[in-house]
């Protein structure tokens, strides 16, 4: 993987998943010219209040469409419905299909302990398909991988049964712009949905430059508070003076159900300085 372009796969369970943990290192890995892709395992057709179904589907799709032209990242959405995503046998073999297709050096992808059905199965169905890959009998219609991926999980708050444990942490400072102009492609999550759910949708601003800037405060708030949460892995990647500084981070937990993520391979997984 060395002086090579590097693949890189996240697998969210819903359209904006995977730029709402791994936008900012998916910029950063776009500008040094590696290639990424996010999938979204469902189509989000159940992520609305007023919209449902096809409609929505449709919708949501050209907003992920719109997210990555923001920064060139290849977008993929599988047409399973939000809300009823299961660990099938059949869906275990989409998943080892799909990255065997792309042949990724590194899997993104959420933890198995999640508040939502959808996460926690695409974390079982990306950490079932790890191994798995690489053997030649299952799904034979695809070229299995001589190698297991390394496989990291994005980060959470959640505790039980353990908590976040990073071990790369970055800092996505510098594309913060393009963090929140992935985030803004995603009108129907969170500047409706979302606000709905959390019933803050009067807080909501009605021109574009001020929903911008109010989704921007969000984005700000919460990967400062990861920097915040994870200053020690900051200082340690980046030294005492830069690391004390970092503003606004992303984290990530390697999965030992891929092939092991090192302080060796992570240096090159994830280069950035």
């Amino acid at each position: 993987m060395a002086n090579s372009i590097l693949r890189i796969l996240v697998i969210g369970a819903h359209p904006d998943d995977c730029e709402y943990k791994a936008g900012g290192v998916a910029a950063l890995y776009r500008e040094q010219g590696h290639v990424v892709r996010f999938v979204s395992v469902t189509n989000g057709d159940a992520g609305h209040h007023v919209l449902f179904g096809a409609e929505l589907a449709s919708r949501r799709l050209a907003e992920t469409t719109a997210s990555g032209a923001v920064c060139g990242v290849e977008y993929e959405v599988l047409a399973h419905h939000d809300g009823q995503l299961e660990p099938t046998i059949a869906n275990r073999f989409e998943m080892i299909a799909l990255i065997r297709r792309f042949r990724p050096d590194l899997i993104l992808t959420h933890r198995p302990n999640d508040y939502h059905p959808d996460h926690r199965v695409t974390s079982q169905l990306v950490c079932d398909a790890a191994y798995m890959v690489t053997v030649p009998p299952l799904v034979p219609t695809v070229p299995h991988l001589a190698e297991n991926p390394v496989i990291a999980y994005l980060s959470d708050e959640f505790q039980q049964p353990y908590a976040f444990i990073p071990t790369v942490v970055v800092d996505v400072s510098p594309v913060f712009e393009q963090i929140v102009e992935m985030l803004a492609a995603h009108e129907s999550q969170f500047f409706e949905w979302l606000p709905y759910n959390q019933r803050i949708l009067d807080q909501v601003p009605q021109t574009v430059a001020e929903r911008r800037a109010w989704l921007a405060e969000q984005a700000r708030i919460r990967l400062s508070q990861v920097a915040n949460r994870f200053r020690a892995q900051l200082i340690e990647r980046y030294g005492p003076i830069r690391g004390s500084q970092v503003q606004l981070a992303e984290a990530f937990e390697g999965c030992e159900y891929g092939s092991p993520l090192t302080p060796e391979n992570a240096a090159i997984l994830f280069p950035f300085e």
